[in-house]
């Protein structure tokens, strides 16, 4: 990029720059939760609140809905996010570390390996294709969260936006009157919906659309985020030595 643009990339605050990052795996998190319940059995991959009301009611009988499905998608998240929170435990000043950028490159490449994979068997995949597709699609959304929980940007979790609608609605005229983050909101809300909507779109095209998409999109992240972290870095060097 030229070097004024390089410049003005690189004055941005760490603050909103990881807003801008998060954001975009929040419209990942979307194509996801839609690749995986419009096409994988009615599994969500990122939404885990939805898996476990989606269990409940299958526990009930007669609904027709999957129950080892969310089962195995419940369990790969958290072993996701168990792993991911393990490797970002070193203490270090540096919110954005090269783990972060190792974690982030693994999810973008699980995506193109569940792209990969769905590409070849078709797109009516067999049941134990789908629940395996699901579940490492569910470690990877896992291991997304936690490193956006470690990156700590406000109302922007990646994977879920209940807590985002409650803070809009809590905080607007309506409710408590406070300012500051409606913005933040509405494009968490809005980055999620229209993911969901490009991955429903993806599936009429075929199965593994969405996973490269989405991967493509992680990996542009870490990418832009590794960048910016080490420019950081090289600056705070500079100004010690």
């Amino acid at each position: 990029m030229p070097s004024t643009a390089r410049e003005r990339w690189r004055a941005v605050p760490a603050s909103r720059m990881h807003l801008w990052l998060m954001l975009v795996l929040t419209f990942t998190t979307g194509i996801n939760d839609a690749v995986g319940y419009l096409g994988l059995d009615r599994v969500f991959t990122g939404n885990m609140t939805g898996n476990v009301v989606i269990l409940g009611m299958a526990l009930a009988g007669g609904t027709g809905l999957p129950v080892l499905g969310p089962v195995l998608a419940l369990l790969g998240f958290m072993a996701g996010a168990a792993l991911a929170g393990r490797l970002l435990a070193v203490e270090s000043d540096d919110p954005w570390r090269p783990r972060t950028t190792g974690l982030l490159a693994s999810v973008a490449a699980v995506m193109f390996a569940l792209a990969a994979a769905v590409t070849v068997v078709g797109d009516q995949p067999r049941p134990s294709v789908m629940v395996t597709t699901t579940t490492l699609a569910a470690a990877a959304m896992g291991a997304q969260a936690a490193v956006a929980r470690q990156l700590g940007v406000r109302d922007v979790t990646t994977v879920v936006v209940t807590s985002t609608i409650t803070g809009l609605a809590a905080d607007s005229r309506l409710g408590a009157g406070r300012s500051g983050g409606t913005a933040r909101r509405v494009l968490a809300i809005g980055l999620i919906l229209l993911g969901a909507t490009a991955g429903a779109a993806s599936l009429r095209l075929h199965l593994g659309v969405g996973f490269a998409l989405a991967g493509v999109l992680i990996a542009a992240v870490a990418v832009a985020g590794e960048r910016y972290a080490r420019h950081g870095r090289a600056a705070r060097a500079a100004a010690s030595g």
